[in-house]
C-alpha cells in the first residue's frame, strides 16, 4: 500500500507524524539512498528507509496504554533541563511509546500512550472531537456567571479558545472542585481559562480521554487496553 513517507515513519512508532515531517524537512531521512526533503513523498514500505542513518523498527501491532501520570514528570522523550520524563519512569520492557497529547509538569491523571505515531495524531486532531474531562481544584471566589461565560469560547492574549463545559461540583469557602470538559487541549488551556475567570488552579487531574477512563489506575501505573476493546472503540475510525 502506497502512503506518505511521514505516515509510514510514524506508523513504526519512532515519532509522531508531525515530528516525522520535521525530520524529513531537516533532511534526516533517506529512501534507497536518496535524501528526501519533502513530506509529499510516497513509499510502499518495501524500500530501505533510514532515519539518521539507522533502519526504522519493524511495524508492530498497534497498542494503546492507559498511564496515570503523577505530578512532576515532563511529557517528552528528552528534556533539555534534565528533568525526569514520563518515559524515564515507564517499565523497560515496554515498546517505544508516544504520548497522545501532553499533560504539563504540574498536571496529573490519564495520559494515553501508543506505539503508533499515526494513531496518536488521529486521537489528537480537534476535528475528531475526542472529549477530554478533567477534575480541577481551584482557589478564589467562584463566580459561576464568569465560568459559564467561558463555555462558548473566549479570546485570551490573542489566542482563541473553543467551547468548553464547566460544572461546579463542590464549594468550600474559597476552594472549589470543578469538572471541565473540552475537545481541544491547547497549551495550559484550563489554567489560562481559570485565570481569566479570576481563579488559581491548585490541582488538575485528567480523568478521561474519549471513551478511555482513568478509573482506579494508581499513580505511575500503566495498563494496556485489550485489543478487542481497542478495535471496538477505534475500529470504525482507524485501522487497527
Amino acid at each position: 500500500m502506497v502512503q506518505r513517507l511521514a505516515k509510514f515513519i510514524a506508523r513504526t512508532g519512532v515519532c509522531s507524524r508531525r515530528q516525522a515531517e520535521e525530520y524529513i524537512l531537516q533532511e534526516r531521512v533517506t529512501v534507497n539512498g536518496q535524501m528526501i526533503a519533502t513530506p509529499a513523498f510516497n513509499v510502499s514500505g518495501d524500500e530501505t528507509i533510514l532515519l539518521d542513518g539507522e533502519k526504522l523498527p519493524q511495524i508492530e501491532q498497534t497498542k494503546l496504554f492507559l498511564y496515570h501520570k503523577p505530578v512532576g514528570l515532563i511529557t517528552t522523550h528528552k528534556d533539555e533541563k534534565g528533568r525526569v520524563t514520563v518515559f524515564d519512569s515507564l517499565p523497560k520492557d515496554l515498546p517505544r511509546l508516544i504520548s497522545v497529547g501532553r499533560l504539563d509538569l504540574n498536571s496529573e491523571g490519564l495520559l494515553l500512550l501508543t506505539n503508533n505515531g499515526e494513531l496518536a495524531r488521529e486521537l489528537e486532531l480537534p476535528k475528531n472531537a475526542w472529549s477530554r474531562r478533567y477534575r480541577v481544584r481551584v482557589h478564589g471566589k467562584v463566580d459561576e456567571a464568569k465560568l459559564h461565560g467561558l463555555e462558548e469560547g473566549v479570546m485570551i492574549d490573542g489566542v482563541s479558545y473553543g467551547k468548553v463545559s464547566i460544572s461546579v461540583d463542590q464549594k468550600n469557602g474559597t476552594n472549589a472542585w470543578l469538572t471541565v470538559c473540552l475537545n481541544e487541549g491547547k497549551n495550559r488551556e484550563i489554567r489560562k481559562l481559570m485565570k481569566f475567570a479570576g481563579l488559581e488552579v491548585a490541582r488538575l487531574i485528567r480523568v478521561s480521554y474519549g471513551p478511555f477512563q482513568l478509573g482506579n489506575l494508581k499513580k505511575g501505573e500503566i495498563r494496556q487496553i485489550p485489543q478487542k476493546v481497542l478495535k471496538e472503540q477505534l475500529g470504525g475510525r482507524f485501522e487497527i
